[in-house]
């Protein structure tokens, strides 16, 4: 089958975008080239390649099956910037069109409905439209990255790797190399997984690619235990993208690390002016409930009540954050059924981590330690997963094995939690004191 001229090929890859945070919310990073500001923020005019551009070419040429492939992949990068679910159905419509126009050997299409899948949270539709992709043009590096996306959250790892590496052997560009530093970060990797992220800060030809890489390699430094350069990396980033809202989380998060707690409620609020995205939220809540505004962290937690009755009345599968928001807010036992419809789906270490605290939550801890120790076989380093599975160890009378879990949780990263943080030290003191 013919393979799209590379003109073609980076016009795909321009309007596509890193999900913000690839590890810590989801892994959904594509192409990126765009930042989480809000789409018409900075814009006066309507630059070529933009939405704005794209539907009026579409309405002028109907036929363009080009047009509308890059107009639905325009949209999904609005959707996944406002958390506004009804531009996903805009994308839908447009991606539709241009498979209408071209049936076959659509690429673009193809790489939008991954896409688009994936952005949704739905892995095995996003893998089944990736594996079209590049089926239909072997040598476009974009198609693997959606490969690679839908390969890592389902689960499959080494398949996960293998795309990234095709990918990278085609062209080790940002996306590709952002890709690569993830699969380090997944194993344990850090300091691999910075280096890489350097150098797809170096080869970024585009202020999104840019902002992402300021973002994960902040959300990096945070989860080394170093705030203070987690902080310098998300203010040169919002130097030049003043409105990313991944990065003010990031700066956010380092701000509540270096206890900046007025400033972290700040920066949290921006962000989710922007987007109001479940983790914000729920970051923003925990933060005020840990200083004891419990009105304002109310707030917060009635909105994502208000998201979860949206995501059950379209009978999606749950992401973690609102597993875990369940868990810790609401009804252990509502969170484990979420976390198991999630896993029959998304079999990624984050949903297993999610699925072992909303079951030890519930009381069943040897059923929470398996999901545990998933979370963590492959190595990451997450003081999170290390708080739960030290917690669940504990409940079950390890306290040997919980010590250790606590120790390199709080050892890798003090301020990992507004809450379970704290937490954390109580635990310890007291099994050190037993």
């Amino acid at each position: 089958m013919p393979t799209p001229p590379p003109s073609r090929l980076r016009s795909i890859a321009v309007v596509l975008v890193l999900g913000a945070a690839m590890f810590t919310i989801g892994a959904l990073g594509l192409a990126p080239d765009a930042n989480t500001t809000p789409a018409d923020a900075h814009r006066t005019a309507a630059p070529r390649g933009s939405v704005e551009a794209l539907r009026e070419r579409v309405r002028t040429v109907p036929a363009d099956a080009a047009a509308w492939s890059a107009l639905g992949l325009g949209y999904v990068q609005q959707a996944r910037a406002t958390a506004d679910p009804a531009t996903y159905a805009r994308a839908e419509t447009a991606l539709r069109r241009s498979l209408t126009a071209q049936p076959d050997d659509n690429t673009g299409a193809q790489i939008g409905m991954g896409a688009l899948a994936a952005a949704r949270h739905d892995f095995p539709t996003a893998l089944s439209w990736a594996r079209k992709a590049t089926a239909s043009a072997p040598y476009d590096p974009v198609g693997y990255g959606v490969l690679a996306d839908a390969y890592t959250q389902l689960g499959r790892y080494p398949d996960a790797y293998r795309a990234v590496q095709r990918m990278n052997d085609l062209r080790p560009d940002a996306p590709a190399l952002a890709r690569a530093s993830y699969t380090f970060e997944l194993r344990g990797r850090t300091g691999e997984a910075v280096s890489l992220m350097r150098r797809s800060l170096d080869a970024a030809s585009t202020p999104g690619e840019r902002s992402f890489a300021h973002a994960v390699l902040a959300t990096l430094a945070l989860q080394s235990g170093r705030p203070r350069q987690a902080l310098r990396e998300a203010e040169t980033g919002l130097r030049a993208t003043p409105g990313d809202s991944a990065l003010l989380e990031a700066r956010a998060r380092a701000h509540e690390a270096l206890g900046h707690t007025g400033q972290a409620v700040t920066d949290f609020r921006a962000a989710i002016a922007v987007a109001p995205l479940p983790h914000y939220l729920l970051g923003l809540g925990e933060l005020q409930q840990s200083l004891g505004n419990d009105t304002e962290a109310e707030a917060q937690y009635a909105v994502l009540r208000g998201q979860e009755a949206v995501r059950r009345s379209s009978h999606a599968p749950a992401d973690t954050d609102a597993i875990l928001f369940e868990a810790d807010h609401g009804d252990p036992e509502q969170a484990v059924a979420m976390a198991r419809q999630a896993l029959g789906k998304r079999e990624f270490i984050a949903m297993h981590d999610a699925c072992a605290w909303a079951l030890h939550r519930a009381g069943r801890d040897s059923e929470a330690l398996r999901q545990a120790d998933q979370a963590l076989a492959l190595g990451t380093r997450s003081a999170l997963f290390r708080y739960h599975r030290a917690v669940i160890l504990h409940a079950l009378g390890d306290d040997d094995a919980a010590r250790t879990d606590l120790t390199a949780a709080l050892r890798t990263e003090p301020h990992f939690h507004p809450l379970h943080a704290a937490e954390a030290r109580a635990l310890l003191q007291r099994i050190d004191s037993a």
